[in-house]
């Protein structure tokens, strides 16, 4: 049996290693909003998504979460007419990537959120373990 306080740690900890990668994916996608195929006509960047996945940690008993796999989103790409882009076909078509910046960052926001709830975990775990060691020193 776990310290219930090491458990909410650990909990958070795997929250917060979660939320950081979504974070590190999400800065990617809105860093190559804008990038182009190498040739004319080749694909563009392709938006990169996150998934969680629930797991058992047996060394705490409790469920925790987990990255999954980081997938390419299969929406289409945005088509554009720019006939003196390098990467523009020969109808002057560009390819461009699949990614909205409105999304990236209300997903931004949303690993954000969960990143800070997880670090408010993690500092209250410690406050009541330092109490607890306060107790025990009267």
């Amino acid at each position: 049996m776990i310290d219930p306080l090491l458990a909410a740690s650990r909990l958070a900890s795997a929250g917060l290693e979660a939320q950081s990668l979504r974070m590190r994916v999400v800065s990617e996608n809105l860093a190559n909003a804008q990038s182009t195929g190498n040739a004319p006509g080749a694909d563009p960047y392709a938006r990169k998504t996150v998934t969680f996945k629930a797991e058992l940690d047996r060394a705490i008993g409790a469920a925790s979460v987990r990255v999954r796999d980081i997938d390419t989103d299969n929406t289409p790409f945005r088509v554009e007419h720019d006939p003196s882009n390098p990467a523009a076909d020969q109808n002057g078509n560009v390819k461009l990537p699949n990614v909205n910046a409105l999304i990236e960052m209300a997903d931004m926001r949303e690993a954000n959120r969960s990143y800070e709830a997880n670090l408010q975990v993690i500092k209250q775990a410690r406050a009541m373990v330092a109490s607890v060691i306060d107790l025990l020193r009267t």
